[in-house]
Order: structure tokens, then sequence, then C-alpha cells
């Protein structure tokens, strides 16, 4: 049976942008972008008999299987209708798919085992309430795995022992206060974590006695970049990503009996952040690293010479090596490029075949999309940012990859903060682009991957050093002609929300609009609300951010939130915000919305009824996305795909503003 709506016509049309020298480029429908992809996470059976990936069946996103050597034979093996599956696995069994789902989006997770033979499905966990988590699956054990739960006390996970094909559960491990716990492939837990009172941790080892015995400490600044990778299939080798006493991760082997210490890979240039794994022996055989572009380093040289044939065979691009089968005959990798959606492929190592299996958006194939420009902004102190920029199509005549003439700009925040922008195919990268901006992505001080001391340079500085890394690159982009600052845009998510926020408020000066999507307006209510499970690392959110728990912490977020600056905010803003987001819960939205409206200034509120942070439901994507572009046309002058019925079947609610964006209200009544 072949996948539903695979091909379908695009509906282009033709437009143009304001500029010295226009061009004419096709408006490509948001839908190619923000509607479900055509496949994508593929997975394997160990076995090899099966590949896996989700794909689009009631018009939302459930795991599909084939047999590897014909997907033509595809067939659904979950039956979601409304949210779609949010993440899936293969368990050891090579029968067996564990997958996760919460209640529009409250990130209470349920897992769920399926037969991929008899189509049976179980609930593993049927708790209302429960974050549910999947801590270990094992080769040797296949039929078992652990699971934790937060069912007796909401701020610890109690781990659990569960057979998936009966759903049998048996304790293993009451968790009397440790923030995580680390098992093995006999499913046996190994070691437990505890934050420490200045935001570093403590990592204990469980004796044979079921006592505990201090293994590792990790200072502060070491907390985000030292951890256990796991171990090998004899658990007699633990594997670690470590900064201690260095600047980049090493990854370094511990022998478990002799307590040596072996360090495999060190002294890179910015942090490790994919494995090769040998599928058998649980040996890690390459490591991979992104600073602008990510690169692999081999030490099992017996696959150098397949790196080499995939670097030769495949288009330019990042090449990705994510599954094997247990002969270690067949693996899967993805090809990420700029220009395009990812494609995927299985590889033979025996024959050497690379076989093209699917493009995640088969309708971008053949459009021609905007390339992602890697650079290097420094700070004004002296820090070197890896950014990421992208051009309108036919706005670089001269190649130089600056445009003819400076364009309204968006600027996009990531969230996190800990976390980074990669180069490749970016769906808002295109869709903003394709409307006629440049698109500027940062890697702000805080952002991940970069070493210890950049990402540590973020701490306490929310609305103060990590915004002016922003100004900096701003300022940049307007010194090279590439943006117009007159008409330039902040826009992002959770803590990319929070910088558009204050955006308006610390700089009101600089941007002509924001976009928040799920923002944090006041830091103190922010962390006084957090989900019960993340109270055990607590003091590292104190020392990231800061601390309410004295007066002096209180009055430091208060000038860090951009709630206490609303007054400020002269120019348009559009908010979104999920009902159910248990992470900046809806009352952060709702407090800088409440203080704008008692001042009378003009704001955009939206809010989904059935998401949480952020957008999952695709329909839900679409009608964002469709009142975001119309928003940004009207502030910045580029263009936009009408609303039309972009809102069918989405949530959305506007409690105030529809008059701010043109074509809202309208589309509203429909």
């Amino acid at each position: 049976m072949e996948l539903p709506s695979l091909v379908q016509a695009s509906g282009m049309q033709t437009w143009t942008w304001a500029g010295e020298n226009s061009n004419g480029t096709e408006l490509i429908p948001r839908d190619l972008f923000f509607g479900d992809p055509d496949r994508y996470r593929i997975l394997n059976s160990l076995d090899g008999k099966w590949i896996s990936f989700m794909a689009p069946y009631n018009d939302v996103l459930n795991v599909w299987i084939a047999p590897l050597y014909d997907l033509s034979s595809a067939r659904p093996i979950t039956n979601d209708t409304f949210r779609g599956i949010q993440g899936y696995y293969w368990a050891f069994t090579n029968r067996h798919i564990l997958y996760v789902q919460d209640k529009d989006g409250d990130e209470n997770w349920t897992i769920y085992s399926v037969d991929v033979i008899t189509d049976e499905r179980r609930n593993l966990t049927p708790l209302e309430g429960v974050n549910a988590q999947l801590l270990s699956t094992s080769i040797k054990i296949p039929h078992e795995v652990l699971i934790g739960l937060n069912d007796r006390d909401p701020s610890y996970h109690d781990i659990y022992r569960f057979n998936i094909t009966t759903g049998e559960k048996k304790l293993v491990q009451k968790n009397e206060g440790f923030s995580y716990f680390v098992a093995d492939h006999d499913l046996k837990i190994r070691f437990a974590a505890n934050a420490t009172p200045d935001g570093g941790e403590e990592i204990f080892k469980l004796l044979d006695n079921g006592s505990w015995e201090p293994f590792i400490k990790k200072e502060a600044d070491d907390d985000f970049t030292t951890w256990i990778r796991g171990f090998d299939t004899n658990d007699t080798l633990m594997y670690m990503v470590d900064s201690r006493g260095r600047e980049t991760t090493a990854l370094t082997a511990t022998n478990l009996t002799t307590g040596d210490v072996q360090v495999l890979v060190d002294d890179l240039p910015a942090n490790i952040d994919a494995f090769i794994v040998h599928p058998k022996t649980g040996l890690i055989r390459a490591v991979a690293y992104t600073y602008d572009r990510r690169k692999w380093v081999i030490l099992d040289q017996s696959i150098e010479p397949d790196m080499e044939l995939l670097r030769n065979t495949l288009p330019e691009g990042d090449v990705n090596v994510y599954y094997y089968t247990l002969d270690d005959k067949n693996w899967f990798l993805s090809n990420t490029q700029d220009i395009g959606p990812a494609h995927h492929y299985h590889y033979n190592r025996s024959t050497g075949e690379v076989r093209f299996l699917f493009s995640e958006r088969s309708r971008l194939d053949n459009l021609t999309l905007a390339k992602m420009h890697p650079v290097v902004i420094n700070s004004s102190d002296g820090l070197r940012m890896v950014c990421y920029y992208s051009l309108p199509v036919g706005s670089d005549e001269d190649g130089d990859s600056l445009p003819e003439s400076p364009l309204p700009m968006v600027l996009l925040v990531h969230g996190g903060p800990w976390s980074r922008d990669y180069w490749g195919f970016n769906s808002l990268h295109q869709l903003l682009a394709n409307r006629g901006y440049v698109v500027l992505s940062v890697n702000y001080r805080g952002s991940e991957g970069f070493g210890k001391s950049f990402i540590n340079a973020g701490d306490r500085q929310w609305g103060a050093k990590m915004h002016d890394d922003l100004i900096d690159a701003v300022n940049w982009s307007i010194e090279r002609g590439i943006a117009d600052p007159d008409k330039i845009a902040i826009m992002g998510g959770s803590y990319g929300g929070y910088a558009a926020l204050a955006g308006l408020t610390f700089t009101p000066e600089v941007f002509n609009c924001a976009v928040d999507i799920c923002g944090i307006s006041n830091l103190t209510s922010f962390l006084k609300s957090i989900p019960p499970y993340w109270l055990p690392e607590i003091e590292k959110e104190f020392r990231r951010i800061g601390d309410y728990r004295t007066e002096e912490g209180r009055a430091f977020l208060r000038e860090r939130s951009p709630l206490t600056y609303v007054d400020r905010i002269k120019k348009p803003l559009l908010i979104s915000q999920g009902a159910n987001d248990p992470r900046v819960k809806q009352n952060e939205s709702d407090q800088i919305v409440q203080a704008m409206q008692a001042r009378d200034i003009p704001v955009t509120y939206l809010i989904y009824t059935d998401e949480g942070h952020g957008f999952v439901r695709p329909k839900n994507k679409l009608s964002f996305y469709a009142v975001a572009e119309a928003f940004l046309a009207e502030h910045l002058g580029g263009m936009c795909e009408p609303i039309g019925d972009a809102f069918e079947n989405s949530s959305i609610t506007v409690p105030t503003g529809a008059e701010g964006v043109p074509g809202l209200a309208e589309a509203l009544k429909k």
C-alpha cells in the first residue's frame, strides 16, 4: 500500500520584492514547509527485517513499517487520529515498537507497545497526570524495559521494570531524591545523580549492598558538558563525554573493573554531538562535532572506507549515520543539505550499494530554495559566535553572499537557551526567505556545542549580554549591507520568545516588530511554575537564570523580566501560546498581554487550546504561520500567502488584537 498524498501539485504563484534589482521568484505555499512531511524519522529492527518511519495516516503522523527492500508494502501500525505520534523506538525483540503520546501537549507521557506482527497494542503506563520516561532497553533482555514513573511523588521518578508483551511491572529502584539514573545492558541501575547547591552535580555509584558511594563530582562549569554516554554490551566499559580539565568535550572510556580511564578523543574545535556505535559490541566507532558544519572523527579504522564511500557517493551535505542491523551489514543514514529536505538512504556494507529510500518533503526537491550561509560574528566583548543567514533567492546576483541592496530581516532566536542552531534545511528560514526576508540565526553565548566557557558565559545574562550578542549580530548585518535597519523583526519560541519580548522592551529602537511564541515575560513566575519533575535540578536553574529565594534575587529577576518594562513597547507584537504548556505556562503570555491592555498598547494574542510548548499539530502550525507571515508582511513589507482556509481544523483562538493583522478577523469568521 502506497502512502497517501505523497505527490501533489504545489500551486505556486509569482511575486517580486521591492529592491533596487528586483527579481521574480515563486511563492511557495506554506504547507510545503509546515504540513506533515512525506516520511521521516526512519528506524529499523535490529535483525534488518523491517524499517519504520513516521508518515501521515488519518491526517496525522503515525508509525509505518515496511520490509527493508519493499517500501511499496508499507503499512501503518499505529492509528492515532488527533495529535499524531510524538516519538517511537524499536524494542530488541525485533517485533515490538514502543511509542509515546501525551494529552494536548501536557508532556505527561504515556508509553505504548505495539506488536508489528499481530498489531496488538498495549498501554504500559495507563496513569493520569504521570510523566512516564523510557530509561533503558536491552539487547540482552529484549522483552523488558526500564521506565521511570513519578506517580508516587511528582518530583521524582521511581524506576520500574516492564515486560512489554504482558505489561507486568516490578519496582527496581525507589527514588529517594535523585535527579536521574543510569542503567546498563542488564537493566541494572549503576549510577544516579543529584544537583549540588552550587549548580553542579554529583554522580553516585550503586554498590552491591544497595548503598551509594560518590563516583564523580561535576563542578557547575562542567554540568552541561560532562555526562555518561553509556556502556559497551559487556557492561565493563563506561563511555563519558567529559569537559573536566578541558574546554571542549572529550570522549573517555572507563574500565569499570580496574578504574582505568582512557581518553579516546580530545581537543576538538567543538563539543561531541553524535556517535556511530557497533551494534553488537556497543563500542563507539566514531564521534561527530559541529562547529559550523558536522565533521566525523573515526576511532574504528575499519569503517573509514565506508565513511569515505558515503562522502564520495552522496550529494554535498552533512552525512549522519544513525542506525544499523545487528550483523553490521546494513546502515541507515541521512544526508542533510541546506537547499532541500533531508534524504534518507540504506547502505549495504557487503555490496557497497547506497540505496535512496525517500525524501522527507519530496515536493520541495525540485524547487529553488535559499542557501544557508555559515558565518562567525564577533560579539562586542570578543566572543566568536557561529551564525547562519539565508538570503532570498535571486537577491545575490554576483554571488558574493550579500544582497545587491539591504533587505528586510527577521532575527530568528533559538530556544533553550541551552541549545543551538545548525546548518541545514530549516523550514522557517526557507519560508521567510521565500517571502523576501533575510533570515539570521545567532548562536549567542549560552548556546551549547562551542565549549564550556561559551555556554557558561550565558549564566545570569538573560536580557543582558545574551541580548547584547543578538544586537551585535544585527549591527553586523546592517554594517555589511545585508539588513535594512528600518525593517528588522525579532522572532522566536521559548527563550527565543523571551528574546522577542526583550527586543521590544530592552532595545525598543532596534526592531520594527516582534513575534513571541510561548515566551517568558516574568522570570520569577516562570521559575516558580516549572514542572515538579524539574525541581530536583532547580539549583541549576537558579545558577543559570537567577534565584527568587532572596529579595536581592527577586530584584535581579525583575530587572531582567520584559514585563517590568512593558511601558517601553512601541512596536507591533504578535504573541502565541499553547494553553497546556507545562514549561512556560500560559500565565507568562497572559501577564504581558494584560499589562499591555491596561496601558492601551496594542497586541495580537493567539492561544491554541490543544497545544503545549510549541506546535505539534500541523493544522495549528499552518494557522500560526499564516498569521505570522501576514503580520510580518504588514510591518516589514515582504510578501505573504493569504490566510485563506489555514484555520480549518485548527484550535486557534484570538482573545485580543485580531484587527492588528490583515485578514485575521475575516479568517476567524469562516
